[in-house]
């Protein structure tokens, strides 16, 4: 492997390369806690790569002997699955005589950092020491391709990995090679989504306490960069207040925000207002990370209120088995007002929910969001309520403002059962098709199955049937939903085939008084035989008794059957022939007439069905060869070289092995041509 090449014919100076790579990697996207976020119809172009190096992760599958695999040179990109299928990608090197890696994972439910201690975040990976382009498709390996020496050619392409709608993934890209040179990452040729389809927009807007500050909640996750500064991506129509700066929350360590801050020249006095988008300065309004811009135009209505508690009344809505309920308030709370421990709300519904902690999306000391942590999903349908209480701390929220929620508001939200696409199946084996059938017993509230057999066939049923007309490996995925909640199963499964084959061993000719014997050489796990000889015999053993056949004086063709039967009751016929002659003895005829009158026309030794290693000469009176054979089948018929020879007498000469008792027999003599 290439890694470990370089570690055994040159270590000197790979120590000294990990010297200069232990520098850790510090630019935006080069860790995954900073990773880009992408989009699935976008080229991402990264012109350069520093070098540096992170920390070990794990390959599983790949032993590289004691060495590790690092994160070296990397960029990590992070998107969310919003369509299930497969993942196809390409990275392009700018210089096609470079090295790169990449390995995929998913960290949903996890922090980040994760990737480098949890294996089972692995999805798949591509570690070749092959030089030049490198991803996942259709047609990629499907084994992960651990470190490589580069004249070994290992392929650079996995094949497209399954991904899960709702689910989070890191890809990182790793330039193994120490240059600078970048790449191209691009999405395409999989079945699977990664483009958020919900169009870019502004979900609503708050004040802060004196009304200086306008604070924008967006829909979505969108780019710091297209936010301007000096605030002229938006506008509050009819006032005289002006928007002079605004700052996107979380873009100082990040890529996109979810918020914005608008700060005002002059506070707005208590009412009714809008805040409507513009271009700004940079010519586009926010643009989200498909670089899908908010309409010019687009507005959203907001009231300043004056001093009074913040009410409960906004839940993010919640998915499927929602283990953290976000509640969504208009003012800043303060962070140090929320009890830690979640004392300050109860959840009451048809079944137990525990909150386990608590905590708010804080910037300095303040947050719209308060997030409440479950000690366990919430599976089971139902309509819950959420309580808020005057918490340990003795308070119940306080809001910038400090404005205190008085206890006892509520807040309802609605959770419909999990699903599960686990399934299973019912193998009917025949003898040239299997027939399979599946079942789904995941959950009464699924309203939606989507099977995909091999890639190939699909169905909508709950438990449908499916036929196999070819055998090997096979593999079936089960999409299931009610609307609300959606899993996702594959399985792979082998498909054995019948490998029945019919066949005997026995003579092809009979002998007067000759005892016949046929044994059985057919394939397949078989547990019956059926033996028809011709001669009003019939047999059901594996080898059966030797025949006796009678002979008449005509050579007959008598017909050898044999039916076997395999452990799936499949069945197969072996069909030959046995020629019973009436004389095996081995004679030369003392003359012969080749007129072509259909008698006597061939010179040849006669019934030599015992006779191997046969050879046959015949001779004219010079001691000229005309004839020769090895095949007593194969006869003289009285001419050399297509020219017809004379009348007279001609020597024959007969070599053969007798096939019983294994003796040498040698024969001459003379016969006539007569013409």
């Amino acid at each position: 492997m290439h890694r470990l090449k370089h570690l055994l014919l040159i270590p000197l100076l790979f120590f000294i390369t990990d010297v200069a790579l232990a520098q850790t990697c510090d630019s935006l996207g080069q860790k995954p806690t900073t990773a880009f976020p992408v989009c699935g119809t976008d080229t991402f172009s990264q012109n350069t790569v520093p070098i540096c190096t992170n920390h070990d992760m794990p390959v599983p599958g790949c032993d590289r002997g004691g060495a590790s695999y690092t994160d070296k040179n990397p960029f990590w990109y992070i998107f969310t699955c919003f369509s299930s299928g497969t993942l196809a990608f390409l990275i392009t090197p700018n210089d096609l005589g470079d090295d790169y890696d990449w390995q995929l994972f998913d960290i949903t439910g996890h922090n980040s950092g994760d990737v480098y201690t949890d294996t089972s975040l692995f999805v798949v990976g591509n570690w070749a020491g092959t030089y030049g382009l490198t991803g996942a498709s259709s047609n990629g390996v499907g084994i992960i391709q651990c470190a490589s020496n580069p004249p070994d050619n290992v392929p650079t392409f996995s094949e497209a990995p399954v991904i899960q709608q709702g689910h989070t993934y890191l890809l990182m890209i790793s330039h193994y090679t120490d240059s600078q040179s970048g790449y191209k990452l691009s999405f395409g040729g999989g079945t699977a989504s990664i483009t958020d389809p919900t169009n870019p927009d502004m979900l609503f807007a708050d004040v802060s306490c004196d009304g200086g500050k306008i604070y924008l909640k967006l829909n979505k996750k969108m780019k710091c960069t297209s936010l301007v500064a000096n605030g002229t991506d938006f506008t509050i129509p009819g006032v005289t207040s002006k928007i002079n700066s605004s700052v996107g929350f979380g873009c100082s360590a990040g890529f996109d925000m979810d918020s914005v801050i608008l700060n005002l020249d002059v506070p707005l006095l208590p009412g009714n207002y809008q805040l409507a988008v513009k271009d700004g300065t940079d010519g586009n309004t926010l643009l989200d990370n498909c670089d899908r811009e908010i309409p010019v135009g687009h507005a959203i209505n907001f009231e300043v209120f004056g001093r009074q508690p913040t009410p409960l009344d906004s839940l993010i809505p919640v998915g499927c088995a929602p283990v953290v309920l976000q509640m969504h308030f208009q003012k800043n709370m303060m962070c140090s007002s929320i009890a830690a421990n979640g004392s300050d709300f109860t959840v009451t519904g048809p079944y137990p929910v525990t909150i386990a902690n608590a905590k708010g999306d804080c910037d300095s000391g303040l947050s719209k969001i308060i997030n409440l942590y479950l000690s366990s999903p919430i599976v089971h349908a139902g309509t819950y309520t959420i309580q808020l209480k005057t918490g340990g701390d003795g308070n119940t929220i306080i809001d910038e403002c400090g404005e205190e929620t008085p206890a006892g508001a509520t807040i309802s939200f609605t959770v419909k059962d999990t699903v599960s696409a686990d399934f299973t199946y019912q193998l009917i084996e025949g003898c040239r098709n299997d027939e399979i059938h599946y079942f789904n017993n995941g959950g009464p509230s699924i309203t939606q199955w989507n099977w995909m057999f091999d890639t190939t066939l699909t169905s909508t049923q709950q438990n449908p049937v499916t036929t196999y007309y070819t055998f090997g490996g096979k593999s079936t995925q089960l999409i299931v939903t009610n609307g609300f909640c959606s899993d996702t199963t594959v399985q792979n499964f082998y498909l054995n085939h019948d490998t029945l084959k019919a066949d005997f061993i026995g003579p092809s000719f009979y002998c007067p008084n000759d005892l016949a014997y046929f044994k059985d050489s057919s394939a397949g796990t078989i547990i019956s035989w059926s033996w028809e000889f011709g001669n009003g015999y019939t047999s059901n053993q594996k080898d059966p008794s030797p025949q006796y056949y009678t002979t008449t004086a005509r050579e007959q063709l008598f017909p050898v059957r044999l039916i076997v039967q395999s452990n799936k009751l499949c069945t197969d016929t072996a069909l030959k022939y046995i020629k019973v002659v009436n004389n095996c003895y081995i004679a030369v005829p003392t003359a012969f007439t080749p007129n072509h009158d259909g008698k006597n026309d061939y010179l040849f030794p006669v019934n030599a069905y015992k006779a191997t290693n046969l050879q046959f000469s015949v001779f004219n009176k010079y001691g000229q060869q005309l004839f020769e054979t090895k095949d007593w089948t194969h006869k003289w018929d009285g001419t050399f070289n297509g020219t017809e020879q004379s009348s007279g007498v001609y020597v024959w000469m007969l070599e053969y092995t007798n096939i019983e008792t294994g003796k040498k027999v040698f024969q001459k003599g003379t016969t006539v041509l007569i013409r």
